[in-house]
Formats: C-alpha cells, structure tokens, sequence
C-alpha cells in the first residue's frame, strides 16, 4: 500500500472557485451508506447497500480528502448513512486530524444519530473534534421507534450525554414533519437550549424512493417559524457554522435556532460545499445530479495531479443551485438516489 501522507500531503493548490465566483471550502464525506436506522423520510425500510467491495478504503479516504484540504477546504464534515459504523472509523478520524494539528483543517466535525456516541464520543474529542450535529426528531420514545423503525431513543440520548461529558459542542438538527412533531418543537427546542445545545430545523428534502408520500409529511418552516414566534422572541443573528441554516437567537432560551429551508427559501446563493460519496463520486450540488468519479483518477496513479484535474474540472460546473420541489402532482422524488448515499 502507498503511504497515503507522502501522496497527498502536497503543497497549497490554487483556491477551488465555482462558475458563481464561490469559493469552495466546505467538504462533506460520506463514509458508509449503511445506518442502523431506517428514517421514514430518509430510506425504504428495506434497502440494498453497496457491497461493501465497492467502498473506498479509509486510506484512499484520507488521501482524497487530504487533497481537498491541500486545495483550500478548511471544513470537513463526515456523514453517512451512520458514520460511526463505518468499520474503523476512528482510524480515519485520527489521521485527519494530523491537518488540525498542522493549522491546514479549521474544523473536523461529523453529523451522526447518536446511536454510537457513547463508544466513541471521548476519543472524538482527543482527535480534535469539537462540535458534532445530532439527529434526532422527538424525544417520545414511541414516535421515535416509529421515525426510525429500528432506533432506540434511549440509545441516543445516552450518546448525547455522553457527548457533552466529554466537552463536543452538540447541534441537534431536527427535520419538521407535519403531524408528526411540529407540536413537539417548542419542548424540543427548550429541552436542548437548557442543556447549552443549539438546534436546527430542516425541511424534508425529496431524495430517493421511500414508502410514503412526502407530501404527507412536508412542513414548510415558513409556518413553524410563525407558530415560534407567539411563544417566543426569534431575532436574526449573523451567525454561520459554514452550513445552509439560517440563526435566531431565542431570548426567553438564551439558545440558537437555525432553519435549513431547500424548499421554502433556496439557500443556494452562499453555498461554499460539495459532498463525495463513499464510493468516491464527487457531487457539486446536492440537488441535481451531475457528478464526477474521483475514484478512477484517485487508483490511477500515486500522484494527485490527475485527480486535482479531475476536481478542477467538476468544479467548473457547479450549477447555481438544485431545483427541489414537492408536488402531489408527481409522485416521484426529485432525484433517485437516496439521502444516505450522498451524506447528510
């Protein structure tokens, strides 16, 4: 095996900038398409993953993302499917983290269900981790073995708590879901605000076939925002951790919120990311379906050149943003490929 340092650890590239004249300094990874949950508006409860043949190994990970790095990414963010089932995952983590020490990475973070945080979340915390995203959408033990099928809400809040004993900042991030849990948000955001954890709202995005109509659970946050607003005080904030969602500071929580809105507000204009699967196809744009394999490139040679080309010529056609929409009119999702394939 070629050492995966030597390779990638390159000198600076020029800065990656879109057709739009943004610069792209926020990666997100998928590791796994795998998940120990089935999320009603994620996945069909009975999937087919990819061969686990088909994945890249954790050393071509690092070199990929290392090359990201070396060409100007300062955030990097692992997702999944559950990235903390990947099989060695912290093995990843702890070579990563070598750019945190060298000041080239700002930010090494990951977004996850919580189901494996109590195994993990001290170890996180040595390889320079900081803050970690948490989904989770209720904290009523039967709705949550519903959203998820196969989850265990006590699992992942022990994980939560064992995230904060180990000092990672928590975000949770929480999709709204009518008649599901729109009535629960008020609670939700005041039970995670008096434990010091942020929270973030998301609409449901139209990605992949699942086993219900989505326009059955779509709730715009236009509408949650106004419901918020007899209860509490929301004041815009300037506050970005990189991502899409939108900051208000609540004054009787003293908390952020965030809305993420793909479908109510396009939140394209900014968008500074790209996300790899974990089959090495990069995707410019969550939202459409032009991509780029950068595994061919990444196995065809020892040296990145090929493979920063190859990048290079992906970024050129970052579109200006995705085209979601639901509509009872068609069935059928905006894109085929399930959520958990490109990374949350």
């Amino acid at each position: 095996m070629q050492d995966v340092k030597n390779t990638a650890d390159l000198e600076p590239y020029a800065p990656m900038i879109d057709p739009f004249e943004r610069v792209i300094n926020y990666l997100r990874v998928s590791v796994t398409d795998r998940c120990d949950f089935r999320c009603t508006y994620c996945m069909a409860e009975h999937m087919t993953f990819l061969p686990r043949k088909d994945l890249l190994s954790l050393e071509e990970l690092d070199r990929l993302c290392s090359t990201f790095i070396a060409k100007g990414v300062k955030k990097l963010r692992l997702t999944g499917g559950e990235p903390l089932m990947r099989k060695n995952i912290m093995h990843l983590i702890r070579e990563l983290s070598r750019h945190l020490a060298s000041g080239a990475l700002e930010e090494l973070t990951l977004t996850t269900n919580g189901s494996q945080l109590s195994r993990f979340a001290r170890e996180l915390k040595e390889c320079g981790v900081q803050r970690i995203n948490v989904s989770i959408d209720t904290l009523d033990h039967d709705k949550f073995q519903q959203i998820t099928r196969w989850g265990k809400l006590e699992q992942v809040l022990n994980g939560i708590n064992a995230a904060l004993e180990a000092g990672l900042h928590v975000k949770l991030n929480t999709v709204a879901l009518k008649n599901f849990n729109e009535f629960e948000i008020p609670s939700m955001l005041q039970w995670a605000h008096a434990r010091g954890m942020d929270m973030t709202l998301i609409e449901t995005m139209p990605l992949g076939e699942i086993d219900i109509d989505r326009t059955d659970q779509y709730l715009p946050l236009s509408k949650v925002r106004q419901n918020l607003q007899s209860e509490f005080t929301l004041t815009p904030l300037n506050y970005r951790t990189g991502g899409p969602a939108r900051y208000y500071k609540i004054a009787e929580t003293g908390g952020k919120l965030g809305f993420i809105t793909p479908l109510t507000h396009n939140f394209c204009e900014s968008c500074n990311r790209v996300r790899i699967t974990c089959t090495g196809t990069l995707f410019m744009c969550l939202g459409q379906e032009d991509a780029a394999d950068l595994r061919e490139p990444l196995r065809a040679s020892e040296s990145n050149a090929l493979l920063s080309r190859t990048i290079d010529e992906a970024i050129s056609r970052k579109p200006k943003g995705h085209d979601f929409i639901i509509d009872r009119r068609d069935q059928r999702p905006a894109l085929p490929r399930h959520m958990s394939m490109t990374g949350g």
